[in-house]
């Protein structure tokens, strides 16, 4: 059997917490004994809490030799969280206004995503056809894939000197020439290094480095920003299609929901009355939130980590309960 992801346990706790206290003052009626786990105190915690906690997580599906020990550390996450309402309860902490604002944003958090799930769930699922056709479409990131180790330089476009770091990068100079040019000149600068798997890395930028070799560099330009960056290693490391078209197959669908979930919004602003006040009067909702993903060019080196597959465990099983 294997061992359940520490974070799993720990990250139950604290998303718990906050649906705690949505529930003060409004226990269900009693309980037949069969479907109560725990009596804690005054309160009590049911199987149908364990059971959708277990849901959330998805480990039943893939691993059901965890799920009894699962069931439990569920279990003991919950009475830790009961205890934790019962003493939130007693020092009035669910009267104060930022817990109140936490419960109204979870509540309308929910019900927005609730409607959401709703009109996307007849939505068709994507084929195998579609998965295999996505692989071969993007070697870079399965048959072809690398782990990349990038140095990286990122300075205010606006110094006007972009044509010298372009030469200098075509001469072969090295990132710390480069870093103690800018220096020399003044100009302020960030620099860092990052080992990143090719799906780590922003998909538009992908195709760009993925025909690097080791030492070579690209330079790219947006109105804010110039970022240098240079290959300094690079692994080949492939994923094989039958591991990947499952993968696939999720992604397809999150971006066909993502893109109906778009759509629907869009519709819905066109359809409603939408009046912006005060300091936000003269808002532009729309060209903000279309400028906004393209104002700088991608940063390698803070790029976040992906997540472990237990990590995404924790959060599938606790986002319903924030």
């Amino acid at each position: 059997m294997r061992p359940t992801h520490p974070r799993l346990v720990f990250s139950i706790l604290s998303l718990l917490f906050a649906l705690g206290l949505t529930a003060c003052g409004n226990k269900e009626a009693e309980k037949p004994a069969s479907q109560i786990a725990a009596k804690v105190n005054a309160g009590e915690i049911s199987v149908h809490q364990i059971n959708y906690v277990l849901t959330r997580t998805g480990v039943g599906a893939k691993t059901p030799e965890m799920v009894p020990k699962m069931r439990r550390e569920i279990l003991d996450k919950l009475v830790d969280q009961e205890l934790a309402v019962e003493q939130a309860v007693e020092k009035k902490l669910d009267r104060s206004p930022e817990v109140l604002m936490a419960i109204e944003n979870a509540r309308r958090e929910i019900l927005a995503r609730a409607y959401i799930e709703q009109i996307t769930a007849a939505m068709a699922k994507p084929t195998i056809e579609e998965a295999k056709k996505y692989y071969a479409e993007h070697p870079q990131l399965f048959a072809e894939r690398r782990i990349y180790n990038i140095h990286e330089i990122v300075l205010p476009a606006a110094t006007g000197v972009a044509k010298e770091l372009r030469e200098m990068l075509e001469a072969g100079k090295s990132m710390e020439d480069i870093a103690n040019w800018l220096k020399d000149k003044d100009i302020k600068f960030a620099g860092g290094s990052a080992t990143r798997p090719a799906e780590q890395i922003p998909l538009e930028l992908l195709p760009k480095i993925h025909p690097l070799k080791v030492g070579q560099s690209l330079m790219l330009e947006s109105p804010q920003s110039i970022t240098l960056i240079r290959l300094a290693a690079a692994q080949s490391v492939p994923v094989v299609e039958d591991a990947a078209l499952p993968r696939i197959q999720q992604f397809l669908g999150n971006q066909r929901v993502s893109e109906a979930a778009k759509q629907e919004f869009k519709a819905l602003k066109a359809k409603a009355k939408i009046t912006y006040m005060g300091e936000f009067a003269d808002t532009d909702s729309s060209t903000a939130s279309q400028a906004a993903p393209g104002a700088t060019a991608p940063n390698i080196a803070d790029a976040r980590p992906a997540k472990s597959s237990g990590d995404i465990a924790v959060e599938k099983g606790v986002a319903g309960l924030k």
